[in-house]
């Protein structure tokens, strides 16, 4: 039976693969800390083997690991604070566990590796000159796992904003459609182009490829997950006046100088203008590599994509 380790399985990207894995008939352990907590807010569905641990703790992410052939590396710290002290360790627990176990490593790949101003295509062989302290974090992530292949296999998955069940601290659901939704929200520039990812597509697409024969990916494979690209801003907003059958929806552009002017006092103004770029400047993925391994990409229709999200 194929199995799974998922750090990060009540988050979006990490629950959006454990069910995907679980309805293919993997087994998903799942490292939490609050397993009841964890097991109640699941529902009723095919639910993981919920196992108390901290990604922190490098003997638990070791011991969860044993007899499994993947882990996804989809945490990240709680209230996504302190990324500076926690993210690289709780790697490095991950690439412990890998070289012990013998398994590959999956992590999401983000855009704030790249400086948006200078990439607006993203491929393979983009040079990442991150703009903020999160794109530096995550670019030494990804030399991490370059650096310990072929030793340990590991498998990058880029993708923009997420959408979709699950997605709960996104922009989708924090700005956009924000319930209830008596409003739209705005982050982007009018013109400007922007990239978005429905989480059962991603999760389908990560699938595919750990059911590819193994030598059909690098050591180190990092690809790109187009997902729906709006290309000039309006697209997601008019999606969500046909999805939620209100075609006059009023539409607000989110406060970034209000932003600007609070964020030298830190907290939330401060870690959103860190990504203001990346609403400022059009990025689009380059899926050619996955293309040529998969064929056809999962792409759910935009419509029908938007009309589960803000269901749930």
């Amino acid at each position: 039976m194929r199995t799974a380790l998922v750090l990060g399985a009540t988050g979006g990207v990490g629950g959006a693969v454990t069910r995907a894995m679980l309805a293919r008939g993997w087994r998903v352990c799942a490292l939490v800390r609050d397993p009841a907590r964890a097991a109640s807010a699941w529902g009723n569905s095919v639910t993981p083997d919920w196992q108390a641990g901290d990604a922190m703790n490098r003997a638990d992410v070791v011991r969860a690991a044993a007899g499994t052939s993947v882990i996804v590396h989809a945490v990240n710290p709680p209230g996504y604070r302190d990324w500076d002290r926690l993210v690289l360790p709780m790697l490095d627990n991950t690439l412990a566990a890998a070289r012990d176990a013998g398994t590959r490593i999956v992590l999401p790949g983000t855009l704030y590796n790249y400086d948006p101003a200078l990439a607006s295509l993203i491929d393979e062989a983009t040079p990442q000159i991150p703009r903020g302290r999160k794109g530096a974090i995550r670019v030494e992530m990804e030399k991490r796992l370059a650096g310990a292949a072929p030793e340990v296999r590991s498998l990058i998955v880029r993708a923009g904003d997420f959408f979709g069940p699950g997605a709960g601290q996104s922009w989708f659901a924090q700005a956009l459609a924000k319930p209830p939704l008596t409003r739209i929200l705005n982050p982007g520039t009018p013109g400007v182009g922007h990239a978005w990812a429905y989480l059962p597509d991603l999760a389908e697409t990560i699938l595919r490829l750990l059911e590819l024969p193994p030598d059909r990916l690098m050591p180190c494979e990092r690809l790109q997950f187009p997902g729906h690209y709006d290309a000039d801003g309006g697209g997601m907003v008019a999606a969500i006046r046909r999805a939620s059958g209100h075609p006059n929806l009023p539409e607000r552009r989110f406060p970034w100088a209000l932003m600007r002017v609070l964020a030298p006092f830190g907290g939330f103004p401060r870690e959103v203008m860190e990504v203001r770029p990346f609403w400022a400047h059009a990025m689009r993925l380059d899926a050619g590599r996955l293309i040529d391994l998969l064929g056809d990409v999962p792409c759910t229709p935009l419509d029908a994509a938007v009309i589960t999200a803000l269901k749930t």
